[in-house]
């Protein structure tokens, strides 16, 4: 019998690139996506044939027990979050209340359903934040710097309580920055591709950044789901680090996607204020020994190649009239 997966948050970048995977191995694929007005499917729009999609929210404890009591899923991988951490200073409660205490929603559903459900809680590098030590290792102490750093690490914390109070299979991936063609256009990394792809194309005459200088351990999406599967393969659950174990600077990715396509970014990218954080986090460097040791795992796509992905996928869909 073809082992379950749940997904929330399954129409996001790394939803997409999880789902994929998954229906590889021969998982049998449900996802869940929030209403809106007007879902957008783009991301999996290649697979919606192939998975099963129901609506929920972080926020409905009671719709959430319903799905998983539904779906009986042998595994549940938590993707769903207010995700863009500039948000996060302008919508703290919600960010707090989606990212923060829905998994806290997440867990208890499990417990009550099912606690042999193998579970994902997708943490993150911004947990960190005003990092104590470089590079950051599963045992460095978290000092997030905005709410969602804030909420993330609230999510990691009740990861490891459920672990440890009722014995389930919880494990949190403490991933650190990575990114893809599917990546959202106010990330910083597809702000760039996509802004270099318009400049390159006539589009526009320059490109607004903030802190050019602020670090980032970069990686690629699609290697990053495969080390999220690994983890609840494994006989114990645990908390891992996933990274590159390499940290650029955000002028460094500039450099690099706008010489993919034969342009100078000093002629066209300008500092602007409005784009700095209210607390910035200056360096964040990954330590992903345990992973590779315990999960077998490493990434495969370097920054560059990362890059040239990137805005060469921009410049397609630009060409092609999906997006101007």
């Amino acid at each position: 019998m073809a082992p379950i997966a749940l997904i929330t948050g399954i129409t996001g970048q790394d939803g997409s690139y999880l789902a994929e995977l998954l229906l590889e191995k021969g998982y049998q694929v449900h996802g869940t996506y929030r209403r809106t007005s007007a879902p957008n499917f783009d991301r999996i729009q290649h697979l919606v044939d192939r998975i099963s999609l129901h609506q929920t929210d972080l926020g409905d404890m009671a719709s959430l027990t319903r799905l998983i009591s539904k779906v009986r899923p042998t595994e549940l991988y938590n993707l769903a979050a207010q995700s863009f951490v500039a948000s996060s200073w302008d919508q703290a409660l919600l960010t707090s209340d989606t990212t923060g205490v829905g998994v806290a929603r997440i867990l208890e559903a499990i417990r009550l359903v099912d606690p042999s459900i193998r579970f994902y809680q997708a943490s993150s590098s911004e947990m960190f934040g005003k990092v104590h030590e470089t590079p950051q290792r599963e045992t460095t102490p978290l000092h997030p710097r905005s709410p969602y750093g804030c909420a993330k690490a609230f999510a990691h914390y009740m990861t490891i309580n459920y672990r440890e109070s009722y014995n389930m299979f919880a494990c949190s991936g403490m991933l650190f920055n990575h990114e893809s063609p599917r990546r959202g256009p106010e990330f910083v990394t597809r702000k760039i591709s996509l802004g270099a792809a318009r400049i390159k194309r006539g589009l526009a005459s320059e490109l607004r950044l903030g802190n050019l200088d602020a670090k980032r351990d970069w990686g690629f999406a699609g290697d990053y789901v495969e080390a999220m599967w690994l983890m609840l393969q494994q006989p114990v659950a645990d908390d891992y680090v996933i990274g590159t174990g390499v940290t650029q600077s955000v002028r460094e990715f500039v450099r690099l996607v706008f010489e993919a396509i034969d342009l100078d970014p000093e002629k066209y990218v300008v500092i602007d204020p409005q784009f700095y954080r209210p607390a910035e986090v200056d360096l964040l460097l990954a330590d992903p020994t345990k992973a590779k040791k315990q999960l077998g795992w490493s990434p495969k796509v370097h920054l560059q190649q990362l890059a040239e992905m990137m805005v060469a996928s921009d410049l397609s869909l630009i060409d092609s009239g999906k997006i101007s």
